[in-house]
């Protein structure tokens, strides 16, 4: 029996007779493979579940043995092409509402971004950057409004909560520098404020004081009025201090360090000096913490750390409440919205994550911790903040207050004199620069 003639690649269309899919298969078909032979090709493809499901649909319409009606396809979806990052992170939304990116500023650093921060009007954002510069933009147009270029590298830079100010902190010079965000005018140059580089700055909520805190343990406030350190607080870890912030009284300033704890202390009255912080926080990260955030009302307070953890804690039983997880790396930042809803989270595997904490007191896991430690809610009455008690105690005189209002209450003399006067130094100051 003679074979069909076979088809070569130079071959003419019309010499090609190659029999109809449904056509008897007893002699030879070049091209053609059995359907067990094209399934088999298939699965050494790495080829997703969705694909695999659609080819293995496409094959069976070519199946000589399968029904004449084969089955209806799936719509096909379009799917983004996978792109691997660092720290294996799913692709998150940019925007909260739908995932759209609100707003580019133009023109960028030209090396990676340290820090940025917003005013409280939500008007201006500016932003710290390897490339040694400070930039403002304008929140709604994306404009530059200013750029300032210093000799140093800046690791930190924060507005005040009047707008009025910006605070970068120095590396190498381990100063700060405050600076007009009107005028673009230079306010204080602080060189060698601490012995090692700072690693983070912030300013009280009255935009008066600006706290520091570097690797060299040390926490110091500075007075922008008088332009000399109010204090200094030498060793208060055991370890470099990452990260500060006040509350919204201004009275307390929490800190967290590569020690894995945090601390608050009480800078309005000037207890530390006698019994040190006031409240301590330990054992709510496995690893050195980067941030704190306290909430408005100071009812609690949250913390990421290098064990990819955002903590949020109950500031008056010095409890952590809730370990929020998701991140594959370290949690470098976090912010908690005005209405204490939301918690923003930044991270070193690229991602931010927006958490919802508006139920978390009716979270099963914290309800049973609660339980188990006897805790009730009480309400303080001199702020109005919520705040944890035991069951067990009968002291109901002394804690009808939070922890706070108890530690104002207290009547210790103000002790916060300036121990050092004449800290500034001459130093080249900033230049402005309206170039990109």
């Amino acid at each position: 029996m003679a074979s069909p003639p076979r088809c070569s690649r130079t071959a003419p269309d019309k010499n090609c007779k190659l029999p109809p899919p449904s056509a008897p298969t007893g002699g030879y078909c070049p091209g053609k493979l059995s359907w067990g032979t094209l399934v088999r090709a298939l699965g050494r493809f790495k080829l997703s579940i969705p694909q695999t499901r659609r080819n293995v649909q496409l094959l069976a319409t070519l199946d000589p043995l399968a029904s004449r009606e084969p089955p209806p396809l799936l719509p096909e979806k379009h799917e983004v092409p996978e792109k691997l990052i660092w720290g294996d992170q799913d692709p998150l939304s940019k925007d909260a509402v739908d995932g759209s990116v609100v707003r580019e500023f133009e023109p960028r650093p030209k090396a990676p971004v340290v820090e940025c921060s917003v005013t409280a009007d939500s008007s201006r954002v500016v932003a710290a950057s390897y490339d040694k510069t400070v930039r403002a933009w304008d929140l709604e147009t994306g404009k530059l409004l200013w750029k300032v270029r210093y000799d140093t590298f800046i690791v930190s830079c924060k507005f005040s909560p009047d707008g009025k100010y910006v605070v970068s902190g120095f590396d190498v010079d381990h100063g700060i520098c405050i600076i007009d965000a009107e005028n673009i005018t230079t306010v204080s140059v602080v060189k060698d404020h601490h012995t090692r580089s700072i690693t983070s700055c912030c300013f009280d909520p009255d935009s008066q004081r600006v706290a520091s805190v570097s690797l060299d343990r040390c926490i110091k406030i500075w007075d922008v009025t008088s332009q000399a350190t109010l204090l200094t607080i030498t060793k208060a870890h055991s370890n470099a201090i990452s990260n500060c912030c006040f509350t919204f009284s201004g009275h307390f300033l929490c800190t967290s360090s590569w020690d894995k704890n945090l601390k608050i202390w009480n800078v309005h009255t000037g207890e530390f000096r006698n019994r040190g912080a006031c409240v301590t926080l330990m054992q709510g990260h496995e690893g050195s913490v980067s941030s704190c955030h306290f909430a408005r009302d100071s009812s609690f307070l949250i913390s990421g750390g290098f064990d990819r953890t955002v903590a949020i804690w109950d500031v008056a039983e010095g409890y952590r409440k809730l370990s929020l997880k998701g991140h594959n790396d370290w949690v470098t930042d976090v912010a908690v919205s005005n209405n204490k809803k939301w918690i923003l989270s930044a991270s070193k595997d690229r991602t931010m994550r927006l958490w919802n904490i508006e139920e978390v007191d009716h979270i099963p896991l914290v309800i049973k911790y609660k339980k188990a430690m006897g805790l009730k809610l009480k309400q303080c009455e001199r702020c109005d903040r919520p705040f944890s008690i035991f069951e067990s105690d009968t002291s109901s005189e002394i804690f009808t207050q939070c922890v706070f209002c108890r530690i104002d209450t207290r009547g210790l003399p103000v002790e916060t004199s300036s121990l050092s006067s004449l800290e500034r130094e001459n130093s080249p100051l900033p230049r402005r620069s309206k170039d990109d």
